[in-house]
Protein backbone atom coordinates (compact mmCIF):
# COMPACT_ATOMS: atom_id res chain seq x y z
CA UNK A 1 0.00 0.00 0.00
CA UNK A 2 1.12 3.63 -0.78
CA UNK A 3 0.32 6.38 0.97
CA UNK A 4 1.19 10.31 0.36
CA UNK A 5 2.51 12.73 2.79
CA UNK A 6 -0.03 14.74 2.15
CA UNK A 7 -2.22 11.74 2.58
CA UNK A 8 -0.64 10.83 5.99
CA UNK A 9 -0.91 14.83 7.17
CA UNK A 10 -5.08 14.15 6.78
CA UNK A 11 -4.66 10.55 8.44
CA UNK A 12 -2.61 12.18 11.57
CA UNK A 13 -5.24 15.37 11.58
CA UNK A 14 -7.97 13.07 12.05
CA UNK A 15 -6.24 10.97 14.46
CA UNK A 16 -5.72 13.79 16.53
CA UNK A 17 -9.70 14.93 16.50
CA UNK A 18 -9.96 11.75 19.18
CA UNK A 19 -6.48 12.18 20.76
CA UNK A 20 -5.03 16.15 20.19
CA UNK A 21 -1.49 16.67 20.65
CA UNK A 22 -0.75 19.88 22.54
CA UNK A 23 2.07 22.30 20.77
CA UNK A 24 1.26 24.34 23.71
CA UNK A 25 3.68 27.55 23.01
CA UNK A 26 6.11 26.26 20.58
CA UNK A 27 7.57 28.66 18.38
CA UNK A 28 6.60 26.50 14.88
CA UNK A 29 3.36 25.80 12.76
CA UNK A 30 1.43 22.50 13.55
CA UNK A 31 0.64 22.48 10.03
CA UNK A 32 4.54 22.61 9.67
CA UNK A 33 5.35 19.97 11.96
CA UNK A 34 2.70 17.59 10.71
CA UNK A 35 4.21 18.15 7.17
CA UNK A 36 7.70 17.75 8.16
CA UNK A 37 6.74 14.52 10.15
CA UNK A 38 4.68 12.65 7.49
CA UNK A 39 7.61 13.70 4.88
CA UNK A 40 10.11 11.98 7.05
CA UNK A 41 7.61 8.79 7.75
CA UNK A 42 6.72 8.43 4.05
CA UNK A 43 11.18 8.80 3.36
CA UNK A 44 11.17 5.71 6.03
CA UNK A 45 8.40 3.81 4.78
CA UNK A 46 9.72 3.83 1.05
CA UNK A 47 12.95 2.60 2.76
CA UNK A 48 11.08 -0.67 3.27
CA UNK A 49 9.90 -1.32 0.29
CA UNK A 50 12.62 -4.36 -0.04
CA UNK A 51 11.26 -6.12 3.16
CA UNK A 52 9.13 -8.59 3.92
CA UNK A 53 5.48 -8.03 4.09
CA UNK A 54 6.48 -9.57 7.78
CA UNK A 55 9.62 -7.86 8.21
CA UNK A 56 7.71 -4.64 7.32
CA UNK A 57 5.49 -5.14 9.67
CA UNK A 58 7.70 -5.84 12.53
CA UNK A 59 9.96 -2.82 11.57
CA UNK A 60 6.52 -0.47 11.73
CA UNK A 61 5.91 -2.07 15.16
CA UNK A 62 9.25 -1.80 16.96
CA UNK A 63 9.16 1.91 15.58
CA UNK A 64 5.50 2.92 16.94
CA UNK A 65 6.51 1.02 20.06
CA UNK A 66 9.88 3.16 20.76
CA UNK A 67 8.01 6.61 19.77
CA UNK A 68 5.09 4.92 22.31
CA UNK A 69 7.91 4.85 24.94
CA UNK A 70 10.17 8.13 23.80
CA UNK A 71 6.59 9.89 24.60
CA UNK A 72 5.97 8.35 28.08
CA UNK A 73 8.94 9.43 29.22
CA UNK A 74 8.88 12.47 27.83
CA UNK A 75 5.34 12.88 30.04
CA UNK A 76 7.22 11.51 33.00
CA UNK A 77 9.87 14.05 32.82
CA UNK A 78 7.21 16.87 32.36
CA UNK A 79 5.06 15.76 35.32
CA UNK A 80 8.52 14.85 37.51
CA UNK A 81 9.47 19.12 36.32
CA UNK A 82 6.18 20.72 37.47
CA UNK A 83 6.37 18.83 40.73
CA UNK A 84 3.51 15.89 39.73
CA UNK A 85 3.30 13.32 41.73
CA UNK A 86 4.69 10.46 40.16
CA UNK A 87 3.54 6.53 41.65
CA UNK A 88 6.89 4.11 41.17
CA UNK A 89 4.08 1.42 40.57
CA UNK A 90 4.62 1.40 36.42
CA UNK A 91 0.87 -0.54 36.33
CA UNK A 92 -0.64 2.07 38.30
CA UNK A 93 1.01 4.76 36.47
CA UNK A 94 0.20 3.58 33.14
CA UNK A 95 -3.34 2.91 34.00
CA UNK A 96 -3.27 6.36 35.24
CA UNK A 97 -2.12 7.81 32.08
CA UNK A 98 -3.64 6.07 29.49
CA UNK A 99 -7.34 6.35 30.81
CA UNK A 100 -7.23 10.04 30.97
CA UNK A 101 -8.76 11.72 28.43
Amino acid sequence: MTITAQELELLMEEVEREDPIDFADLPFNDRDLRSLISNHVCDMAAQLDNFSEEDKHLTLLAVAAKLVLENFVLHLRLMYKHGEPVTHDVGALLRELFNKK
